[in-house]
């Protein structure tokens, strides 16, 4: 039995720094949908119901643009396509007696960051270990979120449109450490930024929307870079 079967806190322990990673994001995407003219509810309930940083980002910001409902559908398919395999994968590792209810329960909870941390534990993960895990970054997410509709509520309105700025600076430096690092990352971004200029700003490319710039970008940005340079293991 690892020590992962000391249940609910120790769990609750390795997901503190997750949780504290999450406050800021989650801050920064209820101010971002507050300063969109949105309610602040709305930004709390869909991190109520939601659990994914990127999925919901780039939502908001095509429902924003007025997508349908397909290419809402679609956009958000995409992005979160990754959850499918990280789920498959921690059904290796979860208690073969957890009942399906838990099961569906940890499911909500799986995210980039959770995933990562429970994917090294030793032994079996058991639902009370995957609850403590969970439990921290959710009651982040969500309350960050609540916490940046609040805050943009009481910003004047030309301050509240000037932290939008923050949300693309965030991302930027997000991204850029890796992208230094690692040459294939740099080339995943540069073929998709460069897929999505092209579809924003070539006339022809007119008719396809804010949505299926997204997808377009990253399945193609994902496809060329793993054929161009394909993860090969070492011998």
């Amino acid at each position: 039995m690892g020590k992962n079967e000391s249940g609910f806190v120790y769990g609750l322990k390795r997901g503190i720094p997750i949780t504290m990673g999450y406050i800021p994001v989650g801050f920064t995407f209820g101010l971002m949908v507050a300063s969109s003219g949105l309610p602040p509810w709305i930004a709390v309930f869909t991190s109520l119901t939601n659990l994914t940083s990127a999925g919901q980002f780039a939502g908001i910001r095509i429902l924003l643009a007025g997508a349908g409902y397909l290419e809402i559908m679609l956009t958000t398919l995409v992005i979160n396509l990754r959850y499918v395999l990280m789920s498959l994968s921690l059904t290796q590792k979860v208690d073969q007696g957890m009942a399906l209810g838990q099961r569906l329960a940890i499911s909500f909870g799986i995210t980039d960051e959770t995933f990562a941390v429970a994917s090294v534990e030793n032994g079996r993960l058991s639902f009370s270990y995957l609850s403590g895990l969970m439990i921290g970054p959710f009651l982040a997410w969500s309350g960050g979120t609540a916490l940046g509709g609040l805050v943009s509520t009481a910003l004047p309105p030309q301050l509240g449109s000037a932290m939008g700025i923050a949300l693309y600076a965030m991302f930027i430096a997000l991204i850029i450490p890796p992208a230094v690092q690692a040459h294939r990352i740099f080339g995943v971004i540069a073929i998709s930024v460069g897929i999505s200029v092209v579809l924003r700003y070539v006339p022809v490319f007119s008719f396809v929307s804010a949505g299926f710039r997204i997808i377009a970008a990253a399945l193609v940005g994902a496809g060329l870079s793993a054929w161009l340079w394909p993860d090969r293991e070492e011998q």
